[in-house]
């Protein structure tokens, strides 16, 4: 089968992908030139907050499923079996934990950025600190995450490398730039269709050359790709159900709950109760882009065996060998190898899509704004559309360096998921913890950060310097999908993938052996946990000290056996701020008396008082350009 490798696209595939781009950009023209023509950062950067449920939630789902996913997940079952299907258990608490805690917070606080709530849980300079942490992470990754998968196809189809990789940044670059976050949205449910259909168009076809799906199960199982449950608790062994199913929470915690990408989408419903819906709709469909996943991998050893293109040298890698057997099914089938690139493609373009928005939405409302406070709409809305133009032609540069990287593209890749862990920490510091304190915040940041890197860097260039670790245990890919992070795997030889029993690491090399399932989790306890001793050293914040409606009041229900004396002491009576009248939906009040400093929103009946005394009790804590639901962009 090695004339597959080299094997060309057609003219309908190249078709097929002109189309994706084509209604890609038609999509964003039609949103840049049509209802308020986003001629107001409100709209261009939050969809003047008006966006259904459906909508946001196939949004974060494409955000989620990138390229190297789509690649990476497959080859992943391939080589090691079944097992991965178990990281769809950390679904379950890694949404249900965002939907009704880092919703709650971030929607009834009227943010347009995440790292907003980090001012006013703290202070400018943890938000800053946490806006050039969130940057910098984006800019490595995403001009990798659109390289990557360009430079496989290309290995495997000679499809022309530069010109899928401008087309496609050139492309994506437009319609975020005109069509601001109502195209991006909208684009991503475009594209998320496209995705499925490409995935399920190549497990139909290969299911029925391989004989059916009975034929390609009894396969597996002989093969011993259809994993049970290992309860092995080692932190060490790289996928077991705890690495999957509870490290793989902490995953999605740093995705879903606090990675500006996301939060825009959820703060961009119209109601509360929409955003909620939203992360809830994503469950189901994520456990089914991760079935498709998983049949993929299946099928693709029901064709090739023990026996695969990359053993027999046709491919280089892992994740080229997806595209050498999506060729390889469809070489009789005109326009379907189009159709998987387009497929492949609409995950890197969900993907740099929603970096661009969320880039350009926290360099304007956490580094611009601040300072020109009275910069008028027009304008603001202008910078915003150039922002969003100057971080594409960034990404392109960045896929250009990315050329030059050579064996760094790995570890390129895995900053992104150093990065996620330490915000899931500083995030959780702020929300869990009323006595953490700013200078707490900056130093557990940086521990964190400190650790991963550590941990991140130490674990690669052992791998890299001999066959002494465990392999794979990669940094955690993005908070762009627990399911990318698991395929860091894509990028790496397969060769490691025959392994014989070696013994157990000891000391520093233990640390580098663990497994990247349970870097994040690592990563943001060690923010906390030096968050919260630095802040006792140097003195705990006070209740009175607190921005009403920052802390979600965990600790007084966890606590509720201590006396409301020593409650008070630990900050644990601040209730949530209310919910909006038109959320209609039961209010957290974990206080048993108001009295307690907490701002609470009021109905509409008597919003001119409340809106007086919300104003009031936030101008002590915060600059006066914030008001408290209504917050103008």
């Amino acid at each position: 089968m090695g004339e597959v490798a080299l094997m060309q696209f057609t003219t309908v595939d190249y078709v097929i992908f002109a189309v994706l781009l084509v209604a890609s950009a038609g999509i964003g023209l039609f949103y840049a030139f049509s209802g308020g023509r986003q001629r107001t950062t409100q709209e261009f950067l939050m969809a003047d907050r008006s966006m259904s449920c459906l909508p946001v939630s196939l949004s974060l789902l494409a955000t989620f499923q990138s390229a190297v996913a789509i690649l990476g997940a497959p080859s992943e079952v391939y080589t090691h079996g079944t097992q991965y299907w178990f990281l769809g258990c950390s679904y379950f608490l890694g949404l249900l934990i965002p939907a009704h805690i880092f919703i709650p917070v971030f929607y009834r606080l009227g943010l347009s950025s995440a790292y907003e709530y980090l001012e006013l849980r703290f202070n400018k300079t943890v938000r800053i600190c946490g806006t050039a942490t969130f940057i910098f992470q984006m800019v490595i990754y995403m001009g990798v995450v659109l390289y990557a998968p360009a430079l496989a196809l290309n290995a495997v189809t000679g499809f022309d490398l530069w010109g899928a990789v401008l087309s496609m940044g050139l492309v994506c670059t437009l319609y975020t730039a005109l069509g601001g976050l109502k195209a991006v949205i909208w684009t991503d449910v475009f594209q998320t269709v496209v995705m499925f259909v490409g995935q399920l168009a190549v497990i139909v076809v290969g299911t029925i050359q391989a004989g059916g799906i009975g034929e390609v199960w009894r396969k597996a199982v002989n093969g011993s790709r259809i994993s049970g449950l290992d309860l092995n608790p080692d932190p060490l062994e790289r996928h077991t159900f705890w690495t999957l199913g509870v490290g793989g929470i902490f995953l999605m915690l740093a995705l879903y709950g606090v990675n500006q990408a996301q939060v825009q989408r959820y703060l961009s419903s119209r109601t509360e109760k929409e955003a909620i819906i939203s992360c809830y709709v994503v469950f189901p469909c994520q456990q089914i882009v991760l079935c498709l996943g998983c049949l993929m991998g299946l099928v693709m050893f029901a064709r090739y065996g023990e026996d695969s293109p990359l053993v027999k040298g046709y491919v280089q890698s892992n994740d080229q060998m997806v595209l050498y057997f999506v060729m390889d099914v469809f070489r009789d089938l005109p326009g379907l190898p189009g159709l998987f690139v387009a497929c492949l493609f609409s995950g890197a373009l969900s993907t740099i899509s929603s970096a661009f928005n969320s880039l350009a939405t926290v360099t304007m409302e956490d580094l611009i704004k601040p300072h020109f406070p009275n910069m008028t709409e027009a304008k603001a809305t202008m910078l915003s559309k150039g922002l969003a133009l100057a971080y594409g032609l960034v990404c392109l540069a960045m896929a250009y360096l990315a050329s030059l990287m050579g064996s760094v593209l790995q570890a390129a890749l895995s900053i992104f998921g150093m990065v996620g862990g330490p915000l899931l920490g500083l995030f959780c510091l702020g929300l869990f913890f009323p006595w953490a304190n700013p200078i707490g915040a900056v130093v557990g940041l940086a521990a964190g950060l400190i650790m991963a890197f550590w941990i991140g860097i130490g674990s690669y260039v052992m791998r890299m310097s001999g066959p002494a670790l465990p392999p794979l245990n990669a940094t955690a890919l993005p908070p762009f999908g627990n399911m990318t992070t698991t395929v860091m795997t894509a990028l790496v030889s397969a060769t490691t993938s025959t392994i014989t029993a070696k013994p157990r690491p000891t000391g520093v090399e233990a640390l580098y052996s663990l497994s990247y399932m349970w870097y994040s989790a690592h990563n943001s306890t060690t923010v906390v946990v030096v968050g919260l001793i630095v802040s006792l050293l140097t003195g705990p914040m006070k209740e009175k000290e607190l921005t009403p409606g920052t802390v979600f009041p965990v600790l007084g229900t966890l606590l509720f056996f201590l006396p409301e004396r020593y409650k008070e002491k630990l900050c644990c009576v601040t209730p949530l701020a209310r919910k909006p009248k038109e959320s209609k939906m039961q209010t957290y009040n974990v206080a048993s008396k108001e009295g307690n400093g907490a701002s609470y929103y009021k109905d509409e009946t008597e919003s001119d008082r409340a809106q007086t005394e919300d104003v009031e009790a936030l101008s002590q804590y915060q600059p006066a350009t914030h008001t408290v639901q209504e917050t103008s962009l």
